[in-house]
């Protein structure tokens, strides 16, 4: 039976006036002691969902397994905030679950109960509970129901491990769980030749990142003989490395949350994704990417030691916010206009990370993940009621689905830096950090959230206020399962503002100048005007001049960074896997023909002199024993 050891450490502050360590008492609460139960509340939804998912049981319909995940579910938000109060009063909490040990090995589970991850799992049961209840109208018709909650089940349980762990080896485990389940979901209706494609392309684009960040692990292990984080800090603050250790350990520890995170140049498997379900695209452009995140936040103590490391995370960040949002105004699907826009505002994210302020990381993360969920669940309304999500097809919805109207609008507001709303703060104190050290990365925060509001107002121009086209002329709201969701997500996302101002009593979340409030509204604002005054036409999605023309494919097609990698990375692998194929059929395939037929030739001249007399065989023998003799004899003299 497995003994779990609790006790108080003290944990590195985000920021000056984080919460005190109180004493250790002797009988902790009973929710802090079960908080490892977290994240099996997931995995257990995926066991109970197995019945109905496999098609042991098939009277009811796979119904039954929904419920039983979205309880579950609820459980894990319920217990996730009663160690949430326990903490605030007593302090953050370390479980220690021994594993296995063997010899000098001794493996160990741990959980950092301290408010920063609590607060990233309540933002991802909460997130999973409001998908799940939307998938169940998103997918009401779906034949497969019990396979998709079984497949969100293990996501979420996954998610949960990942931002409670204190061990770097279990974080690699559970971000690899992840990997798989996006494979999984991404490609659920695997019938379809298209969507099998994009799930084994979002596979292996992940995989990447996910062999170099085991390489930094594997390194770190046997470097500082530990992979408990609060271990390796002490490590990396008492241990110099050579620069070029230094460097490709950081390099490689980035390498795994920049796949997760879908940055530059491995930002291509978040777009691929999108042939899923829309519901498992809710919970991954906004918790999922929140996660790889959060690893990263826990690794940069060690990525510090590399300026190298933390020079590219910054350069990385750039790249992906500004080349986000800009290939993001040229997409004319739906889902893929605001799949890019994750990408571009995570970029915002690493540069906030690579300044070495995770406070403010933490929350444009926050922030980003309720108003982009809220985005996907008015797409996922739109799709679903018009089966459609090419943008030259779509019109005139504003007054036939007002939930969603309202929900996108909420979205829109909260994700572009409106004042109040929560993205503001983000974006002011971004700026603010960057504007006298680097006014150049702050100009390329307040250029992305202008092109974010352009592309927010462009769709919603051509999707909700433009004419009816065919698909929409008849469209109705969506059922209750799913504007219930939107609605409430959008009270949460209104009410962020509130839920800052409480926070900034600990830490100076809102210590932004005037300036900066004006930079940031105005770029929202300059973005709000041009969305306004793009022209609208189905036929405008590409341009009859051929100088704007070929700046849209340019965007439309992703700087064509598939060809190129088809050209560059895809043709050497092809290329040396042909090398290789050529030397096995030709050098290693031809020298084993020969010496086979060799031994077959030889075997076939033996065969004649077999006569089957005595005398003879005696005679052979005695003349090889004379020979062996001989040359034995001449050898030792």
């Amino acid at each position: 039976m497995w003994l779990i050891k609790i006790s108080a450490r003290h944990l590195p502050p985000l920021a000056p006036g984080g919460p005190s360590i109180h004493p250790l008492q002797d009988a902790l609460p009973l929710p802090i002691q079960l908080a490892w139960l977290i994240p099996l509340y997931g995995f257990s939804g995926m066991v109970l969902s197995l019945p109905w998912a496999t098609g042991w049981i098939k009277l009811n319909g796979p119904r039954p397994a929904a419920y039983l995940n979205l309880l579950v579910t609820l459980v894990a938000v319920v217990h996730g905030s009663l160690v949430i109060r326990e903490v605030l009063s007593l302090g953050p909490q370390h479980l220690d679950i021994p594993w296995f040990h063997a010899a000098d090995l001794d493996l160990r589970i741990g959980f950092e109960l301290s408010l920063t991850n609590l607060a990233a799992l309540e933002l991802v049961t909460t997130m999973s509970l409001i998908g799940q209840v939307f998938a169940l109208g998103y997918l009401d018709k779906e034949w497969s129901l019990a396979r998709f909650f079984a497949l969100v089940g293990f996501f979420e349980g996954a998610m949960a491990g990942v931002v409670l762990s204190s061990n770097l080896f279990i974080s690699y485990f559970l971000l690899e769980m992840l990997t798989l389940s996006t494979y999984l979901l991404v490609g659920f209706w695997y019938a379809q030749p298209l969507v099998v494609t994009a799930a084994r392309d979002a596979f292996l684009t992940k995989r990447v990142g996910d062999v170099l960040l085991l390489m930094g692990v594997v390194a770190l292990s046997a470097w500082a003989g530990s992979t408990e984080f609060d271990d390796l800090y002490i490590w990396a603050a008492q241990t110099p490395l050579s620069p070029l250790a230094a460097s490709l350990l950081g390099l490689g520890l980035i390498a795994g949350p920049m796949g997760k995170c879908a940055q530059f140049p491995m930002h291509l498997w978040l777009d691929e994704a999108m042939e899923g379900p829309n519901p498992a695209s809710i919970l991954r452009n906004s918790v999922v990417v929140t996660c790889g995140a959060v690893v990263l936040l826990k690794l940069m103590p060690v990525v510090r030691l590399s300026p190298l490391a933390t020079t590219v995370l910054l350069a990385v960040g750039t790249i992906s916010a500004l080349g986000g949002a800009l290939v993001a105004i040229a997409q004319v699907d739906l889902k893929r206009a605001f799949s890019y826009s994750t990408t571009s505002y995570l970029g915002l994210v690493f540069i906030a990370i690579a300044f070495e302020q995770p406070l403010l990381a933490l929350l444009l993360l926050f922030t980003h993940g309720l108003a982009k969920a809220l985005l996907f669940m008015s797409v996922g309304s739109v799709i679903a009621t018009t089966n459609c999500q090419d943008l030259t097809e779509l019109g005139g919805l504003g007054r036939r689905m007002p939930a969603t109207t309202s929900a996108f609008l909420v979205a829109g507001a909260g994700l572009t830096g409106l004042l109040p709303l929560g993205c503001f703060w983000g974006y002011g104190l971004l700026v603010q950090t960057l504007i006298r050290e680097q006014p150049l990365l702050a100009a390329v925060v307040l250029l992305t959230n202008a092109l974010t509001a352009l592309n927010l107002v462009r769709v919603f121009r051509q999707v909700f206020l433009d004419v009816p086209h065919p698909k929409t002329r008849r469209a109705p709201e969506v059922n209750w399962l799913m504007a219930l969701p939107m609605v409430t997500l959008s009270v949460l996302v209104l009410v962020t503002p509130l839920v800052i101002q409480r926070l900034d009593s600990l830490h100076s979340l809102t210590d932004f100048s005037g300036l900066t409030t004006i930079l940031v509204v105005a770029s929202g604002a300059i973005g709000l005007v041009a969305g306004c005054l793009i022209r609208l036409d189905k036929f405008w999605s590409r341009s009859v001049i051929k100088p704007l023309r070929w700046v849209q494919d340019l965007l439309a097609y992703d700087f064509y960074t598939d060809r190129i990698y088809r050209a560059t990375i895809v043709a050497f692998v092809a290329g040396l896997a042909s090398l290789t194929n050529s030397v096995d059929r030709v050098l290693v395939n031809g020298l084993v023909n020969r010496i086979g037929n060799a031994s077959l030739a030889s075997a076939e001249s033996l065969k004649f002199g077999v006569s089957g007399q005595l005398q003879s065989y005696v005679l052979t023998v005695l003349l090889a024993i004379v020979l062996l003799l001989g040359s034995l004899s001449w050898f030792h003299g």
